[in-house]
């Protein structure tokens, strides 16, 4: 029950922190394209407090804090498949906490430079930054599926790693091309992935009701540890990847969807708000004199020719 609740956690964490940089990217470049520069944190828009500007920015320092203590805590969980500690259970989870600390270290120097001048650092350092921690969380996630006794975890994970992959490639790109718009979009979208497939793996895991026909979770492994699923048939295991697979294809296509309609709602209402801002057309009858002032000027100036 821990481990799906904290599947759920993360998925709602990293939908919410995806979706609103996608719709902070989409305004800000709509709003004036020739001086759009992608940004790693946007502030709330419609807030004068200090605090309330960067309270995304605290949500998601508590949540890290709260998903490194439970990497922590699971980390000592036992396996009663080999009656004591599991070392390749703690050193993945070890690993896992690992990265989410390097994370916590992001979102912190993020939030000290927002809102302070002591650690001054600019959005090209910091995608850079964040790329390599996405890098780092591809390869724990790739390191963990090799040596999984899930099939479905195995899988579940692999899929994270490279989702975690593209969104190291995208910060790598927009540390290198901050006005590269599609990197910066591309970016948002990815963490929504990771969101929703997150939630993917939570319920292909731990609810009965979303575990593929032929696999069963291990009774004798508490809360998920050490693998929780297992498929006893070939053609099972297979069907349960095939399934997964038509998962994953179901959430990229509904991410790549949300990103038309966000960049479609945006658009019109920044368009008509500058539609509103236009200055008023001259009227048929300033035209008029305007072509009469120009006409007597031309015939002023044969006459005087």
């Amino acid at each position: 029950m821990a481990a799906l609740i904290s599947h759920i956690f993360s998925s709602s964490a990293l939908l919410s922190v995806g979706l609103y940089h996608l719709i902070c990217t989409t305004r800000n470049h709509l709003k004036s394209p020739r001086d759009y520069i992608a940004k790693p944190y946007h502030p709330f828009p419609l807030s004068s407090s200090t605090r309330l500007k960067h309270v995304q920015l605290y949500l998601l320092i508590l949540y890290l804090v709260l998903a490194l203590g439970y990497q922590l805590l699971t980390s000592s969980d036992s396996d009663p498949l080999v009656k004591g500690h599991t070392p390749v259970h703690r050193f993945s989870s070890l690993q896992s906490a690992a990265v989410l600390f390097l994370f916590l270290l992001l979102s912190l120097s993020l939030l000290l430079s927002s809102t302070t001048s002591l650690l001054p650092i600019p959005s090209d350092l910091f995608f850079a930054f964040a790329s390599a921690v996405f890098f780092l969380y591809s390869f724990v996630s790739s390191s963990s599926a090799s040596f999984q006794i899930s099939d479905l975890q195995a899988k579940c994970d692999s899929v994270s790693s490279w989702i975690s992959a593209s969104s190291a490639l995208l910060c790598l790109l927009l540390a290198c091309q901050p006005r590269l718009f599609v990197a910066d979009v591309g970016l948002g979208a990815s963490v929504c992935l990771q969101g929703l497939w997150a939630l993917q793996t939570g319920l292909s895991l731990y609810v009965e009701a979303f575990i593929p026909e032929g696999c069963h979770r291990l009774l004798d492994v508490v809360s998920g540890v050490e693998g929780s699923t297992k498929c006893d048939l070939e053609e099972s295991r297979l069907r349960a990847v095939a399934i997964l697979d038509l998962a994953f294809v179901i959430h990229a296509t509904f991410v790549i969807v949300t990103v038309m309609v966000v960049y479609a709602v945006i658009a019109r209402s920044v368009g008509s708000k500058r539609l509103g801002s236009y200055e008023a057309l001259p009227t048929l009858s300033g035209a008029g004199d305007s072509n009469n002032n120009h006409i007597q000027m031309k015939a002023l100036a044969v006459t005087q020719a």
